[in-house]
């Protein structure tokens, strides 16, 4: 199994999944992810994000469900990263391109202004030590960031497991008048994370917020 990297100056490299294997370089950290060029197979279709893909079993039965969409995975681990673009190799998945970034940074600087159907935060690191609150990704920026990145009428997803997080993640977005929150329960059929399958076995509860762009 062979993929290749775009390397990003001064940050990370951009991992192009087998069929794609056309090496794509960043000119600038700055300068938007050109996703026409990443999917040019598609280089129309709608895109998803995943912010923190993890071992990507969400990221990549979501793109095995729905391959008429794009989908763009965020991790910062290399290993993960690693996992990642295997299990997309073996599924034979040309619309999914993994990044090795954090979150923060790509919804801050590369993403294109309204490119993003929706951006899915699973679980992400609560930091439950007050000290490093601050250091939540949830906060009125990374919001207002999201906003910008998404598409009128775009979904933002939140999933997490901690309950104080949950509560500041609503204390955040409930003083943030760029969206609005709609109900969800996803349905038996949408892909759980490895984390969720952990927690669901082990019998905790998992809290949700849909917030739609206005």
């Amino acid at each position: 199994m062979r993929w290749t990297t775009g390397k990003i100056r001064g940050v990370q490299p951009v991992y192009l999944i087998p069929p794609a294997t056309i090496p794509f370089e960043l000119e600038s950290i700055v300068a938007p992810l050109d996703t026409g060029s990443l999917f040019a197979h598609q280089p129309d279709a709608p895109l998803e994000v995943d912010l923190g893909c993890g071992d990507g079993s969400f990221l990549t039965a979501m793109a095995e469900r729905i391959p008429e969409r794009n989908f763009i995975g965020v991790e910062r681990l290399l290993g993960r990263v690693r996992r990642t673009a295997r299990r997309a190799a073996c599924l034979g998945l040309c619309n999914v391109r993994l990044v090795r970034l954090e979150s923060s940074y790509l919804v801050r600087y590369l993403l294109l202004r309204e490119s993003v159907a929706v951006m899915h935060l699973m679980f992400p690191d609560p930091w439950p030590k007050r000290r490093h609150h601050p250091r939540r990704l949830v906060q009125p920026d990374f919001l207002e960031a999201a906003r910008l990145a998404l598409k009128p009428g775009g979904e933002l997803r939140l999933t997490t497991d901690d309950h104080p997080y949950y509560l500041h993640m609503r204390k955040v977005f409930e003083a943030f008048p760029g969206f609005s929150e709609e109900p969800w329960e996803p349905g038996e059929d949408y892909p759980q994370t490895d984390f969720e399958q952990l927690f669901r076995a082990k019998g905790l509860p998992v809290y949700r917020a849909l917030l739609r762009k206005v």
